[in-house]
């Protein structure tokens, strides 16, 4: 399992994936699952994946040999005119990826994944899309402006009550750090190091980017600071009263 969130704000998209693919008493595995395209000037693209890791790697393995060899470049996520264009380029490799595997009998289901992607291109605003195994997609909207793939449910609750559009990227690191904190609380299957990138829009660059540990001092901060500041705001609330009984 896994867990990423991609967002869009005011000021642009911000983005944040864990890196476990595998738990077990035993055995805890990591890969990176956030990828970023640019083209200085003319294009930023962040992709984030969930599912089946052969596969993800594989989608991602083919649209990037397909901006670098020549004859494989039409198409290419980096000649394409637009985010939905590119959106669709992704869906088609990753259905194509899917059924190449599923070739054999096997249950395509068994080879699923599901793609966020986010990004902007000169002479359009940012936007984000999420990419399912079907190779159709969603975009995201002021009604929706959020994406999760993965283990999404733990952490959605603070993400729906805590959004706002006009948070800056600090902010939103913040609120994504609560929330993959409520994730890897609950779920083995989710866990650090935390990828993040931030893209400002018009920029068309890559805006800040890193990794945050398990023991870095800020991550740990916001996990204590929020266990407490639960405790204490139940600890506020009236308690519950039984109805009297009547004889």
């Amino acid at each position: 399992m896994t867990y990423c969130v991609g967002m869009r704000l005011n000021t642009g998209l911000v983005f944040m994936s864990d890196t476990r693919t595998n738990a077990g008493l035993d055995n805890i595995a990591t890969a990176k699952k956030m990828h970023t395209w640019e083209i200085p000037g003319d294009r930023v693209i962040t992709m984030m994946t969930a599912g089946n890791l052969a596969t993800t790697q594989a989608v991602i393995g083919l649209l990037d040999e397909r901006t670098k060899a020549r004859e494989d470049r039409d198409p290419s996520i980096l000649t394409v005119p637009s985010m939905f264009q590119i959106a669709r380029e992704v869906g088609e490799t990753l259905k194509e990826v899917i059924n190449a595997n599923a070739d054999g009998g096997q249950d395509a289901s068994a080879f699923g994944a599901t793609i966020l992607l986010g990004g902007q291109i000169a002479g359009s605003p940012p936007r984000l899309f999420m990419i399912y195994p079907e190779g159709n997609f969603i975009e995201a909207s002021d009604d929706n402006p959020f994406f999760q793939i993965g283990e999404a449910k733990y952490g959605k609750p603070i993400l729906v009550r805590a959004y706002d559009p006009e948070m800056g990227f600090e902010e939103a690191i913040k609120l994504l750090l609560v929330s993959f904190d409520s994730t890897i609380k609950s779920n083995l299957s989710v866990g650090l190091p935390l990828d993040y990138v931030t893209y400002e829009r018009d920029k068309f660059v890559i805006g800040r980017q890193g990794r945050i540990t398990d023991d870095d001092p800020y991550y740990l901060t916001v996990s204590n600071g929020w266990g407490e500041a639960l405790r204490m705001a139940f600890g506020q609330l009236p308690d519950f009263s039984f109805p009297k009984q009547t004889d």
